[in-house]
């Protein structure tokens, strides 16, 4: 049981950190480290991503960072592809789902080291506006559809790879709202307690089997580095912050083309 406590430990630190690599860290570390199917690692990954993100979400609302209307929007729009999503998951081969899984994750990174070196020579023009003087999302048809938009992406994901979809988030956020990257962490935390939440809910009353000895274990981990990352997190810089993400989604990627390759 000691191995499912410090994998959950280490997923939720960096969940805690960049409000993302939570699902994405949880699935592969059930499957290259405790020998989890991507079927059978996926509710696990989702409950345990549910339960911390919660707690992330109420210190995010305390501290001010979530944006809750726009995280009931994207949950609002993500939960019925999270259906499609789980539906097409079981559709495909282990060792499609794991080299897709791999896919997203080194578009992901790519996306983030993209946004930096745009950053360093001037911000994009961004759909979702937010007003200077409270710091909220003006609901605008374009920053509705945009949001909504990403709140779709992350459903489908969620669905489909057994993930939170703070990896999808938190680049698309940061490339298409002006939020700083405090702002995003909250906000996807929030979203993916929302999604997590409800997914785990439908698989559960689909008949799905969750191992919960060993689920609760990892998901009790996964809460107490949460708890020590969200402390980090106000201590790091925002750039630190992407760095590690980005870092951390390259290798774990690395991981699961490993792990596909030698089915």
């Amino acid at each position: 049981m000691l191995m499912p406590l410090a994998f959950g430990a280490v997923i939720g630190a960096v969940m805690g950190l960049t409000g993302a690599g939570g699902g994405i860290l949880a699935v592969p570390a059930l499957v290259v480290g405790l020998g989890f199917s991507m079927q059978e690692a996926a509710p696990i990954a989702l409950l345990s991503v549910a339960v911390a993100a919660w707690i992330g979400t109420a210190q995010a609302l305390s501290a001010g960072h979530a944006r809750y209307r726009a995280a009931t929007v994207m949950a609002l729009a993500g939960l019925p592809l999270s259906g499609l999503g789980a539906l097409l998951a079981h559709e495909l081969p282990q060792r499609a789902l794991m080299l897709v899984f791999a896919a997203i994750m080194f578009v992901s990174a790519g996306r983030a080291l993209l946004q930096r070196r745009q950053a360093a020579s001037g911000a994009p023009a961004r759909p979702a506006r937010l007003d200077p003087a409270t710091g909220r999302f003006v609901w605008t048809r374009p920053t509705l559809t945009t949001i909504a938009g990403i709140g779709a992406l992350t459903g489908f994901m969620t669905g489909l790879l057994g993930v939170g979809g703070g990896f999808v988030m938190v680049p698309t956020l940061r490339r298409f709202t002006p939020l700083t990257m405090h702002g995003v962490v909250g906000t996807s935390l929030m979203v993916q307690a929302l999604v997590a939440s409800g997914t785990v809910t439908v698989a559960l009353a689909r008949g799905a089997a969750l191992p919960w000895s060993q689920g609760l274990v990892f998901t009790s981990g996964t809460v107490a580095g949460l708890v020590a990352g969200r402390l980090l997190n106000r201590r790091w810089s925002a750039a630190r912050l992407e760095t590690a993400f980005t870092v951390l989604v390259v290798v774990v990627a690395l991981l699961m083309v490993g792990k596909a390759l030698a089915l």
